[in-house]
């Protein structure tokens, strides 16, 4: 697919980056970007997340991309992929902003993941044309795009000293809202969100935090938990909801015979209703 070039005034979604200090002189397009203007965040984290930074930020980007909200980051390894992925799952919009050309996507490894973004309707983008070898300061650069693309910025995880605080000044610099989701005191990739929190940023505790600033009007009521078809899958639901992630705590809690707890778990799974994290971890969907 041959890409676009356009300048940030010619476009609804992109004119907002006709107000950065250092205006791109032009975007090239891969893909399709919104007719219109909704609302849009970006979330940005570690290149290494833990399993609770994969989990929230999965979880995050799909309810976000749920009600409508457009979804960017920087196809970065860690929690910028995830970010797109729940985006994708979600069935909304993602915009992958790049640190070099739109037809040489950055990570190679991610390549299929950018062919998703553009099949489901998202698009790439780059300030950078066909042939640009990438720079180090070109992920800086980028950084300031992805934040100038956002109403807010949100960090899922991340350690004190990360490439993710540029993504974060650059936010800060133009007045845009910041949020951070807290995590484990003792764990070195949250000691970064931890201290965005103790400095000002938003807590992040659920989807409806962004929502009731960005955009209250996609605010919509709790929605009650989804049922099993047996009490044991109601049970497992239940669980989850209170936090109960590991396999082995779920059988306590649930109180069956293995086979039968195994067998929940597969029917809830086929359902939609959960999803594996890995290493014998699970979540509702």
């Amino acid at each position: 697919m041959k890409s676009n070039t356009i300048s940030p005034d010619e476009h609804i979604f992109c004119k907002v980056l006709s107000r950065l200090a250092k205006k791109p002189q032009a975007l090239y397009i891969r893909g399709k970007l919104p007719e219109s203007r909704p609302p849009v965040v970006a979330i940005v984290g570690t290149r290494k997340p833990t399993s609770y930074g994969r989990e929230v930020t999965f979880r995050i980007a799909r309810e976000l991309a749920e009600r409508g909200v457009v979804v960017v980051s920087g196809l970065a390894i860690g929690v910028d992929g995830i970010a797109h992925q729940g985006a994708l799952e979600g069935k909304g919009l993602t915009i992958a902003v790049l640190p070099g050309s739109v037809n040489e996507v950055y990570p190679r490894s991610h390549q299929a993941l950018a062919d998703k973004i553009i099949t489901a309707s998202g698009a790439l983008l780059s300030e950078y044309k066909e042939g640009s070898d990438i720079q180090k300061f070109h992920f800086l650069e980028r950084n300031r795009l992805v934040a100038g693309l956002a109403d807010a910025v949100i960090v899922t995880e991340a350690a004190r000293r990360s490439g993710t605080m540029s993504t974060v000044a650059h936010a800060l610099e133009q007045n845009k809202e910041v949020f951070a989701v807290p995590g484990p005191i003792t764990s070195p990739m949250s000691e970064g969100t931890n201290a965005m929190i103790k400095q000002g940023a938003h807590p992040l505790l659920s989807v409806d935090d962004v929502l009731e600033i960005i955009a209250p009007d996609l605010l919509k009521k709790q929605t009650e938990l989804p049922l099993g078809d047996t009490p044991l899958e109601s049970t497992i639901i239940k669980l989850l909801h209170k936090g109960v992630r590991d396999g082995d705590e779920l059988l306590a809690g649930a109180g069956a015979e293995t086979s039968e707890f195994l067998q929940a778990l597969t029917m809830l799974e086929l359902a939609g209703t959960i999803r594996p994290l890995g290493g014998n971890q699970w979540t509702l969907r």
